[in-house]
């Protein structure tokens, strides 16, 4: 044992905790490919064509492939680790088993700050669609974000059943409006015109025709954190483990089928969204509704409320979805101890971590709030819109570089486990993840608007450490992540001993 792990002291707890604590089993593959597609859904509407003003259409089809090729990598490293250990911390458990008490710790925080911070910017541009339709006015923003959440949340604490029923529709819903506006757009389009009308000094180039990479390949470079938000969140399917009915069969399929989905969406709104007539690339790069400005182009601005309306389904989609994977990432840290252990009680007779949601809803709410009231609704719109996004990105990026060491130390230190999947790209696949995961950061830290977000991260992270370092680590519990990595620690140690 290192001195990491001797500082470790675990509460033994009888089978009353756990039984305030259970999780019922629902989920089959589609479900779960509803969960991972739906809490991505939204980036497809909105967030990734920004990146167009960093390095063109060229330079965002090439981060897009970039980025694809890192979500590839990490969702078959998830693939593989996942029915290995079926269990709903996730990314903290994979940590947890192959770096120990700390590693899965800090792993755990890193995803915290994105499944905290990422329904809070989708509320928010929810509740700006919103503003717009009923013409509510700006101060009223806050009512909607709080209905929001209250609508939603509720949603997944009724029941596991209903909620999974709820993100297939949604998902379903949100996947029709996009093949919609794919069939409507195609006789519409003239790319060269549209998509290519960004010149080489980052300005509108009337009559398009310009540069296949404006900002050469370091624009293509600088635009892949705007092309993480077409895969973000995929990588949760596994925090819905223990609601599987069978998740070393279904959790693999699951994840696939959502990348695979993904991936033909991602390019066909990339495709699509710059080339139809009268959008283009550079107005493109400054909307907030990419989607609806598409819509409003083909069929007329007359329709725009109803548009806003149909254009929310994708945002709904991922708010709901990404709800239930924040409530099991608090729920599973808290469960074993590294959150203060009341977050994860669950709901007498729904069977829900009702607790982590709420109080996971009152901490991005919060910080809303907070940024609302004391920058004032345009400044905090600004940072709402921007910057939380960026460390939700950021704690995201640190996360997959976290899952993706901790699939290279499980096949090297712990060959023996069962895989019931393998990946097929092996830990090239994960090296490969990290690598462009780290590209990724170097060039949020490029961009002072990021540099921002990283701070506030910065201070999370320390709040969690302190946290963990003082009280956490001296009280946790037994739980089916640490029971499994302390089971299979002990073993690997056997295999390795003389004999």
């Amino acid at each position: 044992m290192n001195k990491g792990e001797r500082s470790i002291h675990y509460k033994h707890e009888d089978s009353s905790y756990f039984e305030k604590r259970g999780l019922r089993r629902h989920a089959g593959p589609w479900s779960l490919w509803a969960l991972g597609v739906g809490a991505v859904i939204s980036g497809h509407y909105s967030g990734w064509n920004l990146g167009l003003l960093s390095g063109g259409w060229g330079g965002m089809l090439i981060a897009t492939i970039l980025i694809g090729i890192m979500y590839l990598g990490l969702t078959f490293c998830i693939a593989e680790m996942s029915p290995a250990l079926p269990h709903t911390g996730a990314a903290y458990s994979f940590a947890r088993s192959s770096m120990g008490p700390w590693g899965g710790f800090v792993t755990g925080l890193c995803e915290n700050v994105e499944y905290v911070l990422t329904p809070a910017v989708i509320v928010f541009f929810i509740g700006s669609y919103l503003t717009g339709i009923f013409e509510t006015g700006t101060a009223f923003q806050p009512i909607w974000w709080i209905i929001g959440y209250i609508l939603f949340v509720g949603l997944n604490i009724v029941g596991v059943e209903l909620s999974f029923k709820v993100t297939l529709t949604v998902t379903l819903m949100a996947l029709t409006v996009l093949v919609i506006f794919w069939i409507s757009a195609f006789p519409n389009i003239d790319f060269s015109t549209w998509a290519l009308n960004i010149g080489s000094d980052g300005q509108l180039l009337e009559g398009g025709g310009g540069p296949f990479l404006p900002m050469g390949i370091g624009g293509a470079l600088a635009a892949m954190p705007f092309a993480v938000w077409l895969f973000l969140a995929i990588e949760q399917l596994p925090l819905a483990a223990e609601e599987s009915v069978d998740p070393k069969k279904d959790m693999p399929k699951g994840i696939i089928l959502g990348m695979v989905t993904l991936i033909v969406s991602a390019f066909m709104i990339l495709f699509l969204n710059p080339s139809v007539a009268g959008v283009g690339s550079y107005a493109l790069g400054q909307s907030g509704e990419p989607l609806l400005d598409g819509f409003k182009a083909i069929f007329g601005g007359g329709t725009a409320k109803v548009l806003a309306l149909i254009a929310i389904v994708g945002l709904i989609s991922s708010f709901h979805t990404i709800i239930f994977a924040q409530g099991r990432q608090v729920y599973s840290l808290s469960r074993a101890g590294y959150f203060p252990t009341f977050l994860s009680v669950t709901h007498g007779t729904r069977k829900t971590p009702h607790i982590a949601m709420i109080g996971g809803a009152l901490v991005g709410l919060t910080i809303m709030l907070v940024c609302f009231f004391s920058l004032g609704a345009d400044k905090g719109s600004a940072i709402i819109g921007g910057t939380l996004l960026n460390m939700a990105v950021f704690g995201a990026m640190c996360s997959y570089v976290a899952q993706a060491v901790s699939f290279i130390l499980l096949r090297k230190n712990y060959p023996a486990i069962e895989r019931p999947y393998r990946s097929p790209f092996g830990t090239w696949g994960a090296w490969t993840t990290i690598v462009i995961a780290l590209v990724t950061i170097y060039f949020q830290l490029s961009d002072s608007v990021y540099r921002a977000g990283i701070l506030g991260v910065a201070i999370w992270f320390a709040v969690g450490i302190a946290y963990f370092a003082l009280v956490g680590r001296h009280r946790l519990i037994l739980s089916p992540e640490e029971e499994f990595a302390m089971e299979h620690k002990e073993k690997a140690a056997q295999n390795l001993a003389p004999k």
